[in-house]
């Protein structure tokens, strides 16, 4: 499925940008230490994650229980998460629910060293703010596919 080009309605300040940059730098370094109830609180609690091949998971211990029966996945790995390219817009209705859209590359290294790169992606996540700090709300995985000749 390829992906349409968004365009940013509104450049927004260096200072969320950092933010949402600090968001998922310590996300992501939660889901690669394989820390996923930390990771899972970086959701709110009705948060839900639609992957590529359309499961849905809502809910922080929906979300668990998938993580857990994969775990198993990632023995003898080390897994990062890549994101890059990110689009940052705030909502206009709402100045505490943030819009980002971004590519992932999702990288395994073995322990002899091997690195092996996973499919990309581009991902739409809405972020909102509770009690001073964002959380992901939502989050469309949609697998990168080349586009349709034209």
């Amino acid at each position: 499925m390829s992906q349409s080009v968004g365009t940013l309605h509104q450049q927004v300040t260096g200072d969320l940008y950092a933010e949402v940059q600090t968001f998922y730098a310590r996300q992501m370094r939660r889901v690669d230490a394989l820390d996923i109830e930390g990771f899972a609180e970086t959701f709110t609690e009705d948060g839900s994650v639609t992957h590529a091949g359309g499961q849905r998971q809502s809910g922080r211990a929906e979300m668990l229980a998938g993580m857990r029966a994969n775990l198993p996945r990632y023995k003898d790995i080390a897994v990062r998460h890549w994101f890059g390219h990110l689009l940052i817009e705030t909502d206009p209705a709402d100045e505490d629910t943030v819009r980002v859209s971004y590519y992932t590359l999702v990288t395994q290294t073995d322990r002899e060293g091997k690195v092996s790169f996973q499919p990309t992606f581009t991902v739409d996540d809405v972020l909102v703010r509770r009690d001073g700090r964002l959380l992901t709300q939502s989050r469309v995985i949609h697998r990168d596919s080349p586009a349709a000749a034209s």
